[in-house]
């Protein structure tokens, strides 16, 4: 149960990345109607790949595996990083992009 939190944070980490390149990809489609859900979903999916590295490191605190906390803790902490900054410059650029073809 405990090795599916990496999975799906590692899910949720792409679908963070995906759902805002579709919307940068569909700006010239003009079909960005949905712009908002997908900039919404992709933040609620990079809030909830993080979450779930906290629920991850909260378990080997739990169990008591020190070891293995002192060598994931750190690009744990690196990758969520990477992964809530990239997750909102993409949001910005899709947002920008919306923001400028409508004015």
């Amino acid at each position: 149960m405990i090795s599916f939190l990496m999975l799906g944070s590692l899910i949720f980490g792409l679908i963070a990345w995906i759902l805002p390149s579709v919307n940068i990809g569909r700006y010239k489609m003009n079909c960005n109607k949905n712009w908002a859900i997908y900039s919404i979903l992709s933040i609620s999916a990079c809030a909830i790949a993080i979450g779930f590295q906290v629920i991850y490191n909260n378990h080997i605190v739990q169990i008591g595996d020190w070891s293995g906390l002192m060598d994931t803790s750190g690009t744990s902490t690196l990758l969520s990083i990477v992964l809530l900054i990239s997750t909102l410059v993409l949001n910005g650029i899709s947002l920008s992009m919306y923001y400028t073809k409508n004015n």
